[in-house]
């Protein structure tokens, strides 16, 4: 339950960070508190659908029902967010732009909304499959505080962040904007909140320490014979009826084992001491620290793919086919298309990769036993015991466990050959030397992509695309194109440039500058291929004989000069320095050139 949370919570957060801030919103705050009110109102009305059927009432059937719900409250909570412009009106929190943390943690507030009225909905089947009938508020509130210590780390980390921003130090500011700066802050945060956030979530479970006798006496004394110290807690996990056990914290005197009273009644003292082996082998195998590496390297690895491929995508027609299309603010359809494929990430590492490795982690701790016990009997039967009293197949898969029936059939093949388990800890060490080797190969890759000539394909096409279609509806279409076609010239995308400089020709065939800009186009283009001397002389003639101004008389003695008629060059350079002294030192510089180089249609560099 609690990884498929934190995979609910991340996707919330994911979408909460990839949609952006219009500067004029494309729905009024009127039009914002319909899609709110449609929106809580599907929902509420499919949670009350939900819960009301006769298999919410079985505790296998209360689960599914919420996970269901939980996809469907993301569903809900993306729609609202991107169609009724919330982050804009959510943005009065951020203290005039200072604060951005506080806008995604109001977002994030209405997505505990959506899931209040999906507790809200379950709170009957709640009370008949858990034996426990609480108040609205009272349930509100429990559920709440079961689900903070997974966002909290991502509140934390935000709102520090941006109160370093603020702070007057110029180089703590270069520090925090710079790539290695975001991860040592990350890295800085990440320590704190694995010393210090253990005990903020025994709090906010209302873990209990388990009670003075001689039960605690057998386990403490246990632990010790292990060379391992924690605290004992009761965790009263869905009313204590759970069968589970877990532990956390990485220093021994903020380490926590925690055990649900339902485990303690059902199990006898020999499978309690068992269930702590396993707890205890997490801690020896040190899969708490390797749970920091699992999630920091995601977080490396994303950080540094992000950019490109957001630009990758953007180099797409069809992105711009959808811009120009005007059915949605170009701002929200690059965060889109920027966000998207990084959720997909994000999900596919967390359900597959992740969970690959705590799979694994989960059958090294089970294979602990052995090396505690001597002998995986106790534990066989714990989770005997488990299945029957939770009612559940033995043959359920589980992506982030392996299934009961597949943790007890390993334990057996230990048992006959205990080979088995020097083989799964290899296994696991290999993994982990690939899962490192990959992510420094992806992130050696990432550095040899050409980000920069990404970001020029998606400047060039959203000017081509988009301020093209957009110059249909101008009246002066010629003029658009042409400072289209400058636009592009300046930022050496030549081939659009051409494109639009064709357009405008086919408007104004007779505009001395639209002639001009494209003949010198013909003239210097860095790509031969787009060189074309010939038509170049014959456009920057006909824009000389309407407009003989210096500039315009410097591209035509450039295309004499490229067409072997040097002497006509040289004339007409000297007409283009008297008319313009003041960039006497240039045309100086081009008569120098006309007199002692040739033209070639395959040279790239400048004239």
């Amino acid at each position: 339950m609690i990884y498929s949370n934190l995979l609910i919570f991340l996707t919330a957060i994911f979408l909460l960070s990839i949609d952006t801030i219009p500067d004029v919103p494309r729905v009024s705050w009127f039009g914002c508190l319909i899609v709110l009110v449609a929106g809580f109102g599907g929902y509420g009305f499919l949670a009350q659908r939900l819960f009301s059927r006769r298999m919410a009432y079985t505790s296998s059937g209360y689960f599914l029902t919420e996970k269901r719900l939980s996809i469907l409250a993301l569903l809900f909570f993306a729609a609202v967010l991107f169609v009724g412009d919330v982050k804009y009106y959510f943005s009065v929190f951020s203290i005039g732009g200072r604060l951005p943390v506080m806008v995604n943690i109001a977002g994030l507030g209405l997505f505990f909304i959506f899931l209040a009225i999906m507790w809200l909905a379950a709170r009957k089947s709640y009370g008949v499959v858990f034996g426990r009938v609480y108040s609205q508020s009272s349930f509100l509130r429990a559920n709440i505080t079961s689900n903070l210590p997974i966002v909290i780390p991502w509140i934390v980390l935000s709102f520090v962040y941006d109160v370093l921003v603020l702070l007057p130090f110029s180089g703590l500011r270069r520090i925090t904007e710079s790539g290695w700066g975001d991860m040592l802050f990350f890295g800085l945060v990440l320590i704190f909140v694995m010393l210090f956030f253990p005990p903020l979530v025994r709090r906010l479970w209302g873990c209990k320490k388990l009670p003075e006798g001689p039960l605690k006496d057998h386990l403490v004394s246990f632990c010790a014979r292990q060379n391992f110290k924690a605290d004992i807690y009761i965790w009263s996990l869905f009313e204590g009826r759970m069968l589970t056990a877990g532990v956390m914290g990485l220093v021994p005197g903020l380490r926590y084992i925690l055990l649900t009273p339902a485990i303690i009644e059902t199990m006898n003292i020999y499978e309690l001491e068992a269930v702590m082996a396993h707890e205890i082998g997490h801690v020896k195998k040190k899969h708490l620290l390797l749970y920091v590496l699992l999630i920091g390297g995601f977080s490396a690895m994303a950080g540094l793919v992000a950019e490109p491929m957001l630009y990758f995508f953007l180099s797409l027609n069809w992105v711009y086919q959808w811009m120009a299309s005007d059915a949605m603010a170009p701002e929200t359809i690059i965060a889109l298309v920027g966000g998207l494929p990084l959720l997909l990430l994000l999900l596919v590492y967390f359900r597959f990769i992740f969970g690959y490795f705590i799979r694994n982690f989960e059958r090294q701790a089970d294979a602990y036993v052995f090396k505690v016990l001597g002998s995986s009997s106790s534990l066989v039967s714990a989770f005997e015991k488990i299945a029957g009293t939770s009612g559940q197949s033995k043959s359920k898969p589980n992506w982030h466990h392996f299934g009961i029936g597949e943790r007890i059939e390993y334990l057996q093949r230990c048992e006959r050959e205990r080979g088995w388990i020097r083989q799964q800890d290899r296994k696991v060490a290999m993994s982990l030397i690939g899962y490192i080797l990959v992510i420094a190969a992806v992130i050696g890759l990432v550095r040899q992509i050409p980000t920069e000539q990404l970001v020029r394909n998606y400047e060039g096409k959203y000017i081509e695309l988009v301020l093209m279609q957009k110059g249909q509806n101008i009246e002066d279409k010629a003029l658009w194109f042409r400072l289209v076609g400058d636009l592009m010239l300046n930022k050496k995308m030549e081939q659009r440039a051409l494109v639009a400089y064709e357009k405008a020709l086919d408007i104004a065939p007779g505009s001395p500058e639209l002639l001009n800009n494209l003949a010198w186009l013909l003239l210097t283009s860095e790509d031969p291929s787009l060189r074309d001397p010939l038509r170049a002389l014959n456009l920057s003639r006909t824009a000389a004989t309407v407009n003989p101004k210096p500039h315009v008389l410097d591209t035509l003695a450039t295309a004499f000069w490229a067409n072997g008629l040097v002497e006509e060059a040289i004339e007409t350079e000297r007409q283009a320095l008297r008319g313009d002294p003041a960039q006497a030192d240039y045309y100086r510089e081009q008569l120098e050139r006309f007199r002692n180089e040739r033209y070639s249609n395959d040279n790239k560099s400048k004239i």
